[in-house]
């Protein structure tokens, strides 16, 4: 889980989908609607591609995170609810 890699605990956040979000989360999320839950697996090209991402453990230091450069992602997420308009929009 993120919470047993040191990323912060499973908790909701708020986002809009295609702003600021890989190319492959903004297209799971937008086939979800309120309080479906799936698991969303992004190929490396839909994700962060050939760009690491956070910074690797040295020293048997903890916390943080880190994705290798060309990493396919899995993600389990549900969506819990939605700020403003109908349910079935995203």
């Amino acid at each position: 889980t993120r919470q047993e890699h040191g990323a912060p605990s499973d908790q909701p956040f708020e986002f809009q989908p295609g702003v600021g979000l890989i190319e492959g989360w903004t297209e799971g999320v937008l086939q979800m609607k309120e309080g479906d839950r799936a698991l969303l697996h992004i190929p490396a090209k839909k994700g962060y591609g050939s760009r690491p991402m956070g910074r690797p453990q040295q020293g048997g230091n903890t916390g943080g995170f880190y994705i290798p450069a060309n990493s396919n992602l899995l993600f389990d997420i549900e969506i819990v609810g939605k700020v403003g308009g109908p349910k079935e929009d995203l």
